[in-house]
């Protein structure tokens, strides 16, 4: 585990992210698990520190990490409690050590993709739009035989980007493809395992975000795309209950 935590940080400190990602990854499977319950108070940072052998900064931060996320809460003078029970399937899918990893690259990509989308909604040409209705195109016809399609969302998010005109926004949406990737497993696996009405749900968001690019409504598809990476990212810890 620790040879993956090492390749997935690669750009970033070792000590402070690399440990309080693990942290945060063996907090979350204990959620998941049941160990520490929807509704209940976790344990004492005291008690969790010693538990896994981190200091309370790290632990601070893999616990910070899990609010950001919407897994657990503070009460003021009383702890931290459970909120959200991801179902198991995230255990399944995700490669061991990538969770935390995941949601920090959605979080950044709602503000580069939608920042993207703005520009498009104003620089786009026939050919660039052609190419983000052949990706939504290409990424409907995989919902209709129950394919992942993950490659396929990719191909959608770049041809966006690349209609901003602007190599700066495709050469950085490009260079996170393979983290992004993870990602886009991960919820669209999740949504195969729910109804249809689940990948339908994440399609209208992408035709949201087109239709507000061909209206050339800048500041509705910066939104519209933000609400899109967002909602992903709170997807990821849907459960069956949620406080």
């Amino acid at each position: 585990m620790a040879d993956n935590m090492r390749q997935l940080n690669i750009a970033r400190p070792e000590r402070d992210w690399s440990l309080a990602d693990l942290v945060y990854e063996r907090i979350l499977t204990r959620i998941v698990d049941g160990e520490f319950p929807l509704n209940t108070k976790l344990p004492a940072e005291k008690v969790l520190s010693e538990e896994m052998g981190v200091s309370r900064p790290v632990l601070r931060e893999a616990l910070q990490q899990l609010r950001e996320d919407g897994v657990i809460f503070s009460r003021q003078g009383s702890g931290s409690y459970v909120q959200r029970q991801p179902d198991k399937a995230v255990l399944q899918f995700a490669p061991v050590g990538s969770i935390a990893d995941i949601q920090r690259n959605f979080e950044f990509r709602a503000v580069i993709e939608s920042e993207a989308a703005g520009f498009a909604a104003q620089r786009w040409t026939e050919a660039t739009l052609a190419r983000i209705h052949a990706a939504f195109k290409a990424l409907e016809a995989c919902i209709d035989k129950g394919q992942l399609g993950d490659d396929e969302d990719s191909q959608l998010h770049l041809a966006i980007s690349a209609a901003a005109e602007n190599d700066y926004f495709y050469n950085t949406v490009h260079s996170m493809k393979s983290q992004t990737l993870k990602g886009m497993n991960l919820a669209r696996n999740l949504s195969l395992a729910k109804p249809e009405a689940r990948l339908r749900v994440v399609q209208n968001e992408h035709r949201e975000v087109i239709d507000a690019i061909e209206a050339r409504s800048a500041d509705t598809a910066r939104l519209a795309m933000r609400k899109h990476i967002e909602n992903a990212r709170q997807r990821v810890f849907d459960g069956a209950q949620t406080a």
